[in-house]
């Protein structure tokens, strides 16, 4: 059987949540045992998201197999509770790389190379060979920007191609804005942007409209004419809740039965114990609301842009919904607390039942992260350091319990005179940037009785990296005498992987176990700590 395709493009403009409706759809599919996959396309010209400043593009999410992606491929595996790979992740940077090389090694010779054919031609066979790769029956295409975009117009043109050829389903995402002063929502905007997708030679099947409050049923109505479909076609994606919400809105407005309609498929049944799995994290979600209500600061250099936590966010509600807590996530600028006062510290880091620490990279805002884990240590509060995290947790045990002043990482401070985080022996002659940190799926072991073993209940597991610089070993004797406990290395010894406190919930990874959390599988370390968050507010409150 062929695969049978669904595109969803983007009107009007981005950050509307493209990657959820796409999650969404390959959710409800799912739910209908469809093998199903999303694949995204991006059309700026990077190789891959691995040099770009979460600033600018958000998160930037690690596959097993060590592909730098967009978030939104956190938020397909969270929905589908499965591991992605690289082979669906298309950028501009890889398109244009590839006709390039293809044009060297003369495979279009005697004809000068254009994007139609050549590109288009090549974008349709890339999706073909990637869908027969993975037995498919359907897979869910996410065009990255918005429709007018000059870096995705021959991405567009190719989903009409292919169209021609195979059942591809067109779902746009627009927004249906309401302005205060006229009490309305309002359909021109997204009228214009349908009349130039149109003439780009798309009509969508369905209109997923964004908005604030639920659509109103004329303007269900205006756009159906305007696009002419039926009304039942026109999907309201109002604000809600969670994201995890999303599949069950859409399917209680027909989507699921008029999209495999669309399909041209009719003998798929709803897997009702999938469908249960989904509804039973969701109301788990929304009980947890009800529950012990604790605070986690996220002390980071990038908390101006939540998007580039996305993964951690979601890891601790995850975990949080599971242990039936009501989550409160205090986000700290790291930089803010380099210049503050010992009593103002504790007035900004006193009230939280837990601190964590993510990754990053640079010197900026570095110095208040470490003060932030003192903090956490002299008081006992809960501590989860991720990547960066790890490693600053480590220069803070050296340079105030072993005396190792002035001790830092060679990534901040060349110069240290200890070197307690050092850069890999293999990555000291890497010239190129992109690609070459220490990626992707790693096993790491255990050591037993220690914080992370209890956590995932076995001794050998396998998390993912994104790093440069390691734990220098050169000090692991020191450190392991004055009380850090060095409970996770890599199978072979020679790279540390997990640290921990003695006295206190203290524990802290070079890998980023957040990337594998899912709403229906949490990570353990993330359980592990909201659990003894929960326990150190019940013992403050007793105290």
């Amino acid at each position: 059987m062929q695969t049978k395709y669904v595109v969803v493009l983007g009107l009007l403009l981005s950050g509307l949540g493209k990657g959820i409706v796409t999650s969404s759809i390959a959710k409800i599919l799912q739910f209908y045992n469809y093998r199903v996959r999303p694949l995204k396309f991006d059309g700026y010209l990077n190789y891959d998201c691995g040099t770009m400043n979460p600033y600018r593009h958000g998160e930037v999410f690690v596959l097993d197999d060590k592909g730098e992606v967009d978030m939104d491929f956190g938020n397909y595996e969270r929905f589908l509770n499965i591991d992605m790979n690289s082979d669906f992740s298309i950028t501009g940077g890889k398109l244009f790389s590839e006709i390039i090389a293809k044009e060297r090694k003369g495979d279009f010779l005697g004809r000068d190379v254009q994007f139609i054919p050549h590109m288009t031609e090549h974008i349709i066979s890339k999706i073909e060979s990637i869908s027969e790769k993975y037995k498919l029956d359907t897979m869910v295409i996410e065009v990255g920007g918005t429709v007018g975009d000059i870096e995705n117009n021959y991405f567009i043109e190719a989903m009409r191609q292919l169209a021609l050829r195979r059942k591809v389903v067109f779902v746009a995402v627009t927004y249906v804005p309401e302005l205060a002063t006229v009490g309305e929502q309002k359909t021109k905007p997204t009228q214009l942007a349908l009349r130039m997708l149109m003439q780009m030679g798309i009509s969508p099947d369905f209109i997923v409209c964004r908005s604030e409050k639920p659509l109103e049923e004329n303007v269900r109505e205006k756009l159906a004419v305007f696009s002419s479909l039926s009304k039942e076609h026109i999907i309201s994606d109002n604000d809600i809740e969670s994201i995890y919400e999303l599949p069950m809105k859409l399917m209680q407005q027909g989507l699921d039965k008029m999209l495999i309609a669309s399909l041209n498929e009719d003998h798929n049944t709803l897997n009702q114990e999938k469908l249960s799995s989904w509804k039973t994290y969701l109301e788990r979600a929304r009980k947890a609301k009800e529950g012990a209500s604790i605070s986690i600061g996220v002390v980071g250099k990038y908390v101006g842009l939540r998007d580039s936590y996305a993964s951690v966010k979601e890891a601790l509600n995850h975990a949080a919904a599971t242990l039936n807590a009501a989550l409160n996530i205090k986000w700290i600028e790291s930089e803010e607390l380099e210049g503050i006062s010992e009593q103002q510290l504790a007035e900004r880091l006193g009230n939280l039942d837990g601190i964590l620490v993510p990754g990053g990279f640079g010197n900026r805002g570095i110095e208040g992260m470490i003060r932030a884990i003192k903090y956490a240590r002299e008081n006992k509060i809960p501590y989860l350091g991720l990547c960066l995290g790890m490693q600053l947790m480590t220069i803070e045990y050296a340079r105030n319990m072993c005396n190792l002043k002035g001790a830092n990482s060679t990534e901040f401070d060349k110069n240290t005179k200890y070197k307690v985080i050092d850069l890999m022996e293999s990555q000291r002659w890497i010239k190129q940037k992109g690609g070459t940190m220490r990626l992707g799926a790693w096993d790491a072991v255990l050591k037993d009785g220690s914080i992370a073993k209890k956590a995932y209940k076995k001794r050998i597991i396998s998390e993912r990296h994104r790093h440069r610089y390691e734990f220098n070993n050169k000090y692991k004797s020191l450190l392991e005498k004055n009380g850090l406990n060095i409970t996770g290395t890599t199978p072979d010894g020679k790279l540390v992987e997990c640290v921990e406190w003695k006295d206190s919930f203290g524990v802290a990874t070079q890998f980023h176990c957040e990337l594998k959390s899912r709403p229906e599988a949490p990570a353990p370390l993330f359980l592990s700590f909201i659990s003894s968050a929960l326990k150190f507010q019940q013992v403050m409150n007793k105290v």
